[in-house]
């Protein structure tokens, strides 16, 4: 998996034979800054981009394989052992309003270097059947992480921020919230040089900005209804700047920013998950202990905690469940749930890519 953050791979190797899946190994290969940002450019038309987005594409599957090797070695595991790898591939567009959404990372290269079937392209089948095509991974919590008795809220804080509702007794929903840590880790890569910040340190020394979060939360996303889905393509620097007066302290704009993602997260549970009782984090956002203490003070009827106190390791959730929606596929079983996506119906999501 490899997601908005664009900070690097996770790759796991899980067992899925047991009810709850079993990380045998993982593994963390961080992006340079160079691909990091040829990564970037790519979100927007450029000179020669589809020459870019192929070399680039390979450039990721190589990645992808050497992430994969240290797994294997560590755990005296064979290529032949293993049934397939379940490859998200980087996502530098996705437009389901215009009926596509675009991953690279070529599956056929990945499984001619490791000689381990690929599935890839998760997304497009549901978008094809009128869906947002994201997010894909609320059919694993509701498998994995549902509580026939407790209602449980998923929150993943990648680089975009989503949620999924497990009510009990009713079927499980889910959408995107809104920016998570991207826009806080642009502008701390841009101010201070560093590509995020350290448990929110630095949005704690400056100020929320009311002006400027009220601006921000006036984006149409945040009030359209469920299904939805976003990325890059509206959360970016440029619709940040564009509302910036430019005298600003650097470091209120960062308070602002990481408010703005507390806020999109509370106010999404209070519209649309009524009667919570546990949520669970997830992803890099759920180690920042300034926005964890921020979502307490704005969901205090709800206990707080990261997935890992259910078993599943909150860093690797999204690795592990690309690894059960590639079974799913192979399988030839539905793995989107239409509630989410909006699709029409559910389908059987990916392309498989033999050894």
């Amino acid at each position: 998996m490899s997601g908005t953050s664009l900070d690097g791979i996770d790759a796991v190797l899980v067992d899925l034979t047991p009810a709850q899946p079993r990380l045998l190994a993982k593994q963390y290969l961080p992006f340079d800054g160079t691909l990091k940002n040829a990564l970037l450019e790519l979100h927007a038309p450029s000179d020669n981009e589809l020459h870019k987005t192929q070399i680039i594409g390979n450039q990721l599957a190589r990645l992808y394989a050497e992430s994969i090797f240290p797994l294997l070695s560590r755990t005296g595991i064979t290529a032949a052992q293993v049934t397939a790898i379940g490859c998200h591939g980087q996502t530098i567009r996705h437009c389901p309003e215009q009926g596509y959404t675009l991953q690279i990372g070529n599956a056929a290269l990945l499984a001619e270097l490791t000689g381990i079937a690929v599935v890839n392209d998760f997304r497009s089948r549901d978008i094809a059947a009128g869906g947002q095509g994201a997010p894909l991974v609320p059919a694993f919590h509701d498998k994995i992480l549902r509580h026939p008795g407790i209602h449980r809220i998923i929150v993943n804080i990648g680089g975009i921020s989503n949620l999924t509702n497990l009510a009990p007794n009713i079927p499980t929903s889910g959408f995107d919230c809104g920016p998570g840590n991207l826009l806080m880790d642009a502008w701390c890569m841009q101010h201070k040089a560093d590509p995020y910040d350290d448990n929110g340190t630095w949005a704690a020394t400056g100020k929320v900005l009311p002006a400027l979060l009220e601006q921000m939360l006036r984006e149409p996303f945040f009030a359209l209804p469920p299904p939805k889905s976003s990325g890059r393509d509206l959360y970016n620097m440029t619709w940040l700047q564009n509302k910036l007066h430019g005298e600003e302290r650097t470091e209120d704009v960062q308070a602002t920013l990481l408010e703005l993602t507390c806020i999109s997260i509370a106010q999404a549970i209070h519209r649309h998950c009524a009667g919570a009782k546990e949520i669970y984090l997830c992803g890099g956002g759920a180690h920042n202990q300034t926005l964890r203490n921020r979502l307490a003070a704005l969901l205090t009827e709800c206990k707080i905690q990261t997935t890992d106190a259910i078993g599943i390791d909150g860093d690797y959730l999204e690795a592990i469940a690309f690894a059960w929606l590639a079974q799913q596929t192979l399988r030839q079983k539905p793995a989107n749930l239409p509630p989410v996506t909006g699709a029409k119906h559910p389908c059987v999501l990916g392309a498989i890519h033999p050894a």
